[in-house]
């Protein structure tokens, strides 16, 4: 592998970083998916039951994993066109960089009025 000036080429650099972080939310997404799938089978099985978990998620620390959810949602969806541009688009990979930044700033964009307006919800209700 060629050597950069500062580590292998991309060895704690942004396509790294991005690399990981992909993977990361993407393993968070399919644990919320399988947890949302066994939750709502619930009401088949107990209706009862099913109202009783739906109200003990009425708290602040499921807020906080709400905010979460959605920041993971975000980032996998922008990364994920990152990985589009740089695998299909020929000048993807000269680009990667610049990509990833413009990734980071849709991330907050997106995230930051979603994160205010929903944390104050959370909190205040």
């Amino acid at each position: 592998m060629a050597q950069a000036a500062n580590g292998t080429l991309y060895r704690g650099r942004e396509g790294m970083w991005s690399w990981v972080a992909h993977r990361i939310s993407g393993l968070l997404l399919f644990l919320f998916l399988f947890a949302h799938v066994l939750d709502t089978a619930l009401v088949r099985v107990s209706p009862d039951a099913y109202n009783q978990v739906m109200e003990a998620y009425k708290n602040p620390v499921v807020g906080i994993g709400e905010a979460g959810l959605v920041a993971a949602v975000i980032f996998h969806a922008l990364n994920g066109l990152r990985i589009i541009a740089v695998d299909f688009w020929a000048k993807g990979p000269k680009y990667q960089r610049q990509l990833f930044w413009a990734v980071a700033i849709g991330f907050v964009v997106l995230f930051a009025p979603f994160a205010i307006r929903h944390l104050t919800i959370v909190f205040t209700h």
